[in-house]
């Protein structure tokens, strides 16, 4: 555009010099009248070469003037649409520069970069449980298909601001809401995803398929009545009395399992301590029970002995031991001297006296 107007613009300058010069020429070649006596003298100046020189400069100005009504430059991320005495062409111009015939042919430039349009109107809807939600602050970023510019530009009324309407986008949003429950209604995770698949079906039935493409859609806040935001609350607080809850629980847990793991370790240590003496104690007496022998027995039997005999003997086993104690004994007294008188032993007899006669 800025080309086009730099060109006409000189035209303009060049037909301007030649009306001025043309002006200047007509004024030079005037006829003057000169009064001397009864003689009259007409002096006519000669304009033959300015006459060439205007019209060279007004052909000039006229060429480009034209030339700047016969192009058009279309910029990168724009195509260009055709249009003859008003009937739009099918095929779309790229970017770069055009041709066409002036005031004959224009051609009109569509956006097919990325655009976004704003709805600042709140837009009232419920959940899948019939809670009231508001949404505000909806951004619908959006691309029209270069292929399809001559389509949108012949077939939709002020394709600018009319392409993706706020009514289509209202009826897209509300559709979203009511599939969702209240929680996933302010997740824009969730919302923001299916409200953009909405939008761009809503678009493919309207205008077809692959005419506009949703890149985004953004929605800033959803709110709920004021009864619906108190029991939210509540909700809420019983959620994080709850986690606190299983928190304090899960620590309680992890201490019993820690003092149970003490006590085992100690229990352990303990066990083993106990079979480290059980099995010094058993090695010990299996030692002692190897060094110890008969002889060993008797000497300390004799240690313990108060030298006195038995005076009842019950069962063989019995005697045999008396025996031996016996004969020992009287080992004992012969290597020692005695220091009291021997005992007198007196028998009992058992039979019966006789009958007298």
């Amino acid at each position: 555009m800025l080309l086009n107007a730099i060109i006409g613009g000189i035209g303009a300058l060049f037909i301007i010099g030649a009306i001025a010069l043309g002006v200047r020429a007509g004024m030079n070649n005037k006829v003057s009248k000169k009064k001397d006596g009864d003689d009259t003298v007409i002096e006519v100046g000669s304009g033959k070469g300015n006459k060439t020189l205007v019209g060279v400069l007004a052909g000039v100005g006229v060429i480009l003037v034209i030339f700047s009504l016969s192009f058009t430059i279309i910029p990168t991320g724009f195509t260009g649409v055709r249009v003859t005495f008003g009937q739009v062409e099918q095929n779309t111009l790229p970017h770069g520069f055009n041709f066409h015939l002036p005031l004959i042919q224009e051609i009109v430039t569509v956006n097919n970069k990325q655009q976004d349009i704003k709805f600042d109107n709140p837009i009232t809807s419920e959940t899948s449980e019939r809670n009231e939600v508001t949404f505000q602050g909806i951004t619908v970023t959006y691309q029209i298909n270069p292929e399809k510019s001559a389509w949108i530009y012949a077939n939709v009324t002020n394709y600018e601001q009319g392409l993706v309407n706020e009514s289509l986008v209202a009826s897209s949003i509300k559709t979203t809401s009511k599939t969702l429950s209240p929680v996933d209604c302010t997740n824009r995770s969730i919302l923001e995803p299916i409200a953009k698949d909405n939008i761009q079906k809503s678009l493919d039935e309207k205008y077809g398929e692959q005419v506009v493409h949703v890149n985004k859609v953004v929605i800033s806040d959803a709110t709920f009545d004021q009864e619906y935001d108190q029991k939210i609350a509540k909700k809420q607080q019983a959620q994080i009395d709850y986690e606190t809850q299983q928190i304090e629980n899960k620590k309680n847990i992890e201490k019993a399992e820690a003092d149970a793991q003490v006590r085992k370790t100690q229990a352990e240590a303990e066990g083993k301590a106990k079979v480290i003496a059980a099995e010094a104690e058993a090695e010990a007496n299996r030692k002692l029970s190897e060094s110890i022998d008969a002889n060993v027995l008797k000497h300390k039997y004799y240690e313990t002995w108060d030298g006195k005999l038995p005076t009842t003997i019950v069962g063989d086993e019995a005697a045999q031991i008396m025996l031996e104690v016996g004969v020992d004994q009287a080992t004992a007294q012969k290597q020692t001297p005695a220091t009291t008188a021997p005992v007198q032993q007196t028998t009992e007899s058992t039979e019966a006296p006789a009958e007298g006669n």
